[in-house]
């Protein structure tokens, strides 16, 4: 399919979106409809050549663009970019002047909102593995992945940040990329397997499998981890049987789903009171946990 047909593709969602209303409107109103209509097909075609420009994609680059959407900014629509080559889709967002002539790229805020508010709205911790009070003024929830390297160093990190910092609340999520890192689903279900059976395994578990990361394969991975819940005082048959269950499975794919819907695209993705890090840096992580527990103490005074 050619990214003209694409582009058309998106035009044509932007044309279904108008309400029923606009079609049997009075005749005297569709001239403006149909030129409102006509304007914002030019502005796409003229946003995908432009972005074609910007970034050098050629006609082997497929580019959706659509459809036109109500920015935070009044004098902008919020325009969504979807790009293909060689079967792998990136999305994401530009915003263009609604007279043509700008675009803008990054994010817009209203300053008048919460701009993590969405995030915490989104984020779902309920029955995930946890340290620190619940009732804690900062909560820090980190998206991981036990076969990442970067998340290995994370785990690191965490390791000052539960020292220095035993008042917040730190909530572990599993978001194994699969497609990159055969065996890190499979470890994924055997932490989620080790904390049904007991919440304090888990942690144990969390530490085995980033401490022998470099001896873990996809032809060793069953029985290292069987050693590891071992270690960590679960029942090894127990622990197998929850391993070639679903219930598991369904959990980490429970905490995948919440990460895609909250725009996790890499590991380790770490979210401060829903403030968004990736990566994980821990001079980072200190910045912005002392920030938010200088705020907490602020507004409760």
């Amino acid at each position: 399919m050619s990214a003209r047909s694409i582009l058309l593709g998106g035009i044509a969602i932007l044309l279904a979106s108008i309400p029923c209303a606009a079609k049997t409107a009075h005749p005297a109103t569709r001239p403006a409809q149909d030129a409102a209509s006509a304007n914002q097909q030019q502005l796409l075609k003229s946003a995908e050549s432009f972005v074609r420009e910007l970034f050098a994609w050629g006609p082997d680059v497929k580019v959706k663009l659509g459809p036109l959407a109500q920015s935070a900014a009044a004098d902008f629509y919020d325009v969504p970019v979807q790009v293909t080559l060689q079967g792998h889709v990136e999305t994401g967002d530009v915003y263009v002047s609604k007279d043509g002539k700008t675009m803008l790229r990054g994010q817009i805020y209203k300053m008048a909102d919460d701009p993590f508010a969405a995030n915490r709205a989104k984020i779902s911790t309920q029955g995930d593995p946890s340290l620190g009070p619940r009732n804690a003024r900062v909560t820090l929830v980190e998206f991981s992945d036990f076969e990442c390297p970067h998340c290995q160093e994370l785990y690191e990190a965490m390791k000052t940040v539960e020292t220095e910092y035993p008042q917040i609340r730190i909530v572990y999520k599993n978001f194994p990329l699969k497609q990159i890192h055969p065996w890190a689903e499979t470890a994924a279900i055997a932490g989620r397997c080790a904390y049904q059976a007991s919440p304090a395994a888990f942690w144990k578990m969390e530490s085995s499998i980033f401490e022998n990361q470099d001896v873990i394969s996809p032809d060793n991975v069953w029985d290292q981890l069987v050693q590891f819940a071992t270690k960590a005082g679960l029942n090894p048959t127990e622990f197998k049987a929850c391993m070639s269950s679903d219930e598991a499975k369904k959990a980490v794919e429970t905490d995948r789903a919440n990460g895609v819907a909250l725009g996790v695209d890499s590991t380790p993705t770490v979210y401060v009171n829903g403030r968004p890090l990736i990566g994980g840096d821990l001079a980072t992580l200190q910045q912005y946990i002392n920030y938010e527990l200088a705020k907490a103490a602020a507004d409760s005074h």
